[in-house]
């Protein structure tokens, strides 16, 4: 009977692919692209919680984790669409380096004894805690893109402490590995340059006894990377304008596909999915609630059309990566808004929806975004009233803000210290 040895056996592994060279490469393309994840998620993290952690912030407890909080700025205008638009592709492009980076480091979860010394029980720890947080934050931050919430709790607790831990482990991963793996870098240089002697590759990467070869090493990395340009050629559109949109067929689909017309726009959330009824936005029924220095003030609809009026031409981004180019937004300066109840230097503000269902139904902006004269609570948009599912009859828009903040079917605004 033939003997099938176990993946704990050398002999188990018998790809000629896999080797340091191989893997060096692929973590080189990793350690540039996971860095630029890591700090274009603080990013996205610091937008949606510019140091207000009473409202905005849905992670609570992070101590330390929060040192980098700021006032999120509200110039450029696209700044939120460009770096989450980065954060979101560039992930999904990641993906097939990373499978392949994981398929060729495999054996070296079976091999034996566990731990040779201290510096190799520190090296396995971190590749067991690097292989477990990248799957998790790669399968976490696809599914919430793509706004199936299949995992416990809120997304962006598990992401946020995810990401550090992930991260330490990376780091921790490449300053044990760097130097190994630079040489093995340098190796496949001289290799493919012909220069010198073309050394064997050695380590527990390399099979004892290979199968005959399917595809090339060459040929592995045309399938990773092909694979990368596919994702990217399928996913980056929903982040431009124009017929790039069209080639975006795996992208964060973002709800409903838009209607024609001035409002037609991607959108998030239908006004039927937060529970929006008709009968609560009519004019007879609804008020602006202004809270501030000098007490309450209720608004009609009306009454907000004949306050001064100013337009602004501003974008819409959302976490889930996709954005859309500028509209036309017409309606009343927050900061206009903070004046009417006594603030004639804007302060920090929290906002309130009528929505009923679904997460952030209470938003805070800090003073910095008050005070921009582009912020609106809009009226209008492309020179038409805002439709259900954009927000009527009244919403946030703000230069630079993820989507979230521009709070849609607004009801209450609080000025003052959060």
């Amino acid at each position: 009977m033939r003997d099938h040895p176990s993946p704990f056996s050398p002999g188990f592994w018998r790809s000629p692919v896999r080797g340091p060279r191989f893997t060096a490469l692929l973590g080189l393309v990793l350690l540039g692209g996971v860095t630029v994840l890591f700090v274009t998620g603080l990013l996205s993290y610091a937008a949606y919680n510019p140091n207000l952690s009473t409202v905005n912030d849905k992670t609570p407890d992070k101590g330390l984790l929060g040192f980098y909080l700021f006032a999120w700025p509200t110039d450029p205008p696209w700044l939120y669409r460009l770096t989450q638009g980065v954060h979101v592709t560039l992930g999904i492009t990641l993906i097939p380096v990373l499978l392949a980076k994981l398929w060729s480091v495999v054996p070296k979860l079976f091999a034996l004894p566990p731990a040779r010394s201290l510096a190799h029980a520190l090296e396995r720890l971190s590749l067991l805690l690097l292989v477990g947080g990248a799957l998790f934050e790669f399968v976490t931050g696809v599914l919430n893109v793509q706004l199936d919430y299949l995992f416990p709790g809120s997304f962006y607790p598990l992401h946020f402490y995810g990401a550090w831990v992930f991260f330490a482990a990376f780091v921790t991963h490449v300053a044990l590995r760097l130097p190994e793996a630079l040489r093995q870098l340098r190796a496949l240089r001289a290799e493919r340059r012909g220069e010198g002697e073309t050394l064997p590759e050695r380590g527990e990467l390399v099979a004892p006894r290979p199968a005959d070869a399917t595809v090339s090493r060459r040929g592995a990395f045309g399938l990773v990377g092909g694979g990368s340009l596919l994702l990217l050629v399928t996913t980056a559109g929903r982040s431009f304008d124009g017929p790039l949109r069209a080639t975006a067929l795996l992208a964060p689909h973002g709800g409903p596909e838009p209607g024609g017309g001035p409002g037609g726009f991607q959108i998030n959330k239908t006004a039927a999915y937060a529970g929006i009824r008709a009968r609560d936005t009519g004019e007879d029924a609804w008020r602006l609630v202004l809270v501030g220095r000098r007490g309450t003030v209720r608004l009609s609809r009306s009454d907000l059309v004949q306050q001064p009026l100013h337009s602004a031409a501003l974008p819409i981004a959302c976490v889930e990566g996709w954005s859309t180019s500028d509209q036309w937004w017409r309606g009343v300066r927050l900061r206009d808004l903070a004046a009417l109840v006594g603030h004639d230097d804007p302060p920090d503000v929290l906002v309130e929806s009528l929505q009923r269902r679904g997460a952030f139904r209470r938003a805070a902006l800090r003073a910095n975004q008050v005070g921009d004269p582009r912020s609106l609570l809009a009226l209008t948009v492309n020179g038409e009233d805002l439709t259900p599912d954009h927000g009527y009859p009244a919403r946030i828009i703000v230069p630079a803000a993820p989507g979230v903040l521009n709070t849609k079917w607004v009801a209450r605004m609080t000025f003052g210290d959060l």
